[in-house]
Parts: C-alpha cells; structure tokens; sequence
C-alpha cells in the first residue's frame, strides 16, 4: 500500500530528487510549486501542463491538503478566521487579517497599501498555560509538521482574490512557536521562497513566550524576522503568576538572548503586552516596562484583551490603555496600541476550537471600548 506523503513537507529541492528520482525531467518539481502556490491549483489534475502518467503519479504519492476545513467564521471588520481538523482530529486555528491603507509616495500621489496578514498556529494546543489564554486551556497535544503550518497559509490564500496575494504572516496562533523550532523556520523558509509564498523576512513576525536558548538558535539562522516576546508582565512575580512557563525563565534571561538576536540580525524585537485590567495596567508598571524596552530599545505593542469565558481577566477601558500607552511614551519608549481585529469571531487564539469542542468561550461585541 502506498503511503502518501504531503507534499508542503518539501522545499523545491528535496521535491525535485523525489521526482527525477521517479523519472520525471527534473523540471517538474518547479512547474508543480508554481501551480500549488502561484495558481493556487487545489489538486494534481489541475496541472495541465504534466503529463497524464505524471499527474496520475502525484495524485496515487501526494496530498496538497490533509486537513478538513471545518468553518470559517467572519468578523465585521473582514477578519476571517478558519478552523482546521487534521487527520488525527486534532483541531488548529488560522486567522486572515486584511488592511487597505491609503497613504501617500514619495511624490504626494495617494497609494493605497493591500495589506494580506496571515497569523499561523504552530501547535495543537500550547504548552505554555497562560492564565488567560483559550490556546492552553486543555494543554498541549502535539507539534505540528512543516506541511500543516504552510497549509493554514495556503488555504488563507485560497480565500483571497485572484489580485491579492499574503503580503505579512504572524506566527501567533496556537502554540509556542519556538517550541516548534525546526518546522517554524522551515515554514519561513517556504513563506520567503520565490517559488511559493515569496514574503520578505522582515515581513514575518514569529512570537515566543521567551525560550532563550532557542532564541540564540534562532539568531544563528540569520533571518531578518521580526521576533516579538510575549512579556505581558513587568517583573518576575507578576510575570510567573500567569504565565508557568515563566518559572524557570527570568526577564533578564530573555533580554539578554534578545540582545544577542539583535545583534545577529539587525533586527530590533518587540515586546508584547497584553492588557489584563487590574492586574498589569498600573502606571508603575508602564515604568519598569519602559526599563526592560530601553536596555534593548524593543518596541512595544500594547494589546486589547479578548475575554475567555471561565478567566478571571477582563478588557481594559480605553482610557487605561491611552494612559499606560501615554506613560511608556514620556520615558522614551516607541509604543503603540494593536488595535483589536475579528472579536465577534471568536478572534482569541483557541476560541474556535474551543466551540467546535463544546467547550465554553465567550463571544464579546465588536466594538472597542
């Protein structure tokens, strides 16, 4: 019996030695990516310019896609997220972010920028066990393969229009993805490739707790990601209280391997921040952050909490997010809030699953406060 491989394991060169290998001219392997991931072909027959044996074959040996698409669920402000079901029935999240902005070129003409972001899970389920997070709440299941994760953004892809394309990717899905690291680059070698996704690096943002050592291993590779650090909290005992992972892990630990990728990369990290009302929004918290992002000038994005049913944490007022924001901004920091996108679509990593587990989440309105 022949086991079928999924064919978005491969890069192009490891899928050419397959085919010539099974006496295919070694051009093959080219036009092949090119229909999956500049035609966006949807199966082997597709490929009309192969040969009738040669899609026979690829059709008997490979899958494009091993999962089921379960739904996709809309939010009001074009945000689509879909929800995925793998062959072992484990169940991940992926979220398409659209943004039009009209901005003017260097000669005051208006442009208007089509922004396509894809933000991609890792894992089934996460190991981390943030407090406040939907991802962790039934702990982690298994990694993902290099395939699965380039699926979720080939099958965004399909969701688009034929004039637009995946401009930016975010690994912030389910997952720690330096707990992945392996597939995790191999899939930014895939986003970055010219015959597949062709996204700049600096166009790609990967998302960590903060794993120094695979930190350093990352910074090894020389990409010039955007590596962004989960903080979320100030200093250490506020940070272990909702984040376990944290235990063994200090701050200093994560600033310093920050400090070592920039210096590999040239690439300044971001730290990110979610706000949980009452529990890291004091202003003299705003101000040992603003200590932490000075000694490695990290920029900070300051993030809307999207509520979790069953979670004793709850969604800062605006004027909280404006003072702390304003706080960060007097010492120095270059800080901004990420506006919330998809809430009335369950747009919190692990709420779809979640539902379509008969598990409680919360739906919150769409607006921001």
């Amino acid at each position: 019996m022949t086991t079928r491989r999924h064919l978005l394991d491969y890069d192009l060169k490891t899928l050419g030695a397959i085919l010539t290998g099974s006496g295919m001219p070694g051009f093959r392997a080219k036009q092949v990516m090119e229909w999956v991931f500049h035609r966006r072909a949807k199966n082997f027959d597709e490929m009309s310019n192969l040969s009738l044996d040669d899609r026979a074959w690829l059709t008997e040996n490979f899958d494009i896609f091993t999962s089921e698409h379960v739904r996709t669920v809309a939010a009001n402000d074009r945000t689509e997220k879909i929800l995925l079901r793998w062959p072992d029935g484990g169940l991940t999240e992926a979220v398409m972010i659209p943004s039009d902005d009209d901005h003017a070129d260097d000669y005051g003409r208006t442009v208007v920028s089509h922004r396509r972001t894809a933000c991609l899970s890792t894992q089934v389920g996460c190991p981390v066990g943030c407090a406040f997070c939907a991802s962790g709440l039934e702990g982690l299941d298994r990694n993902l393969t290099r395939g699965q994760v380039v699926e979720q953004a080939l099958r965004l892809t399909h969701g688009l229009p034929t004039e637009r394309r995946l401009t930016n990717v975010v690994f912030m899905g389910m997952g720690e993805p330096l707990a992945n690291l392996e597939v995790t680059v191999g899939t930014v070698e895939t986003l970055m490739a010219p015959w597949a996704f062709h996204i700049s690096a600096r166009k790609i943002t990967v998302s960590t707790v903060g794993l120094p050592p695979q930190m350093r291993l990352l910074a090894k590779r020389g990409i010039p990601l955007t590596l962004a650090i989960s903080l979320h909290a100030p200093d250490d005992g506020l940070r272990r209280s909702i984040i376990p992972w944290a235990k063994g892990i200090s701050i200093d630990m994560i600033v310093a391997a920050a400090g070592e990728y920039f210096q590999a990369t040239g690439r300044e990290v971001t730290l990110e921040y979610i706000m949980l009302d009452g529990v890291n929004t004091r202003l003299d918290h705003a101000d040992k952050l603003a200590e932490i992002a000075r000694k490695i000038r990290a920029n900070v994005n300051l993030i809307y909490y999207n509520e979790v049913a069953q979670l004793p944490f709850y969604r800062p007022e605006g004027p909280t997010m404006l003072a702390f924001q304003q706080r960060l901004r007097s010492r120095g920091v270059n800080v901004h809030i990420r506006r919330s996108r998809g809430r009335d679509a369950s747009a919190a990593c692990g709420q779809l699953a979640r539902q379509e587990m008969k598990l409680p989440v919360v739906q919150a309105a769409a607006s921001e406060k």
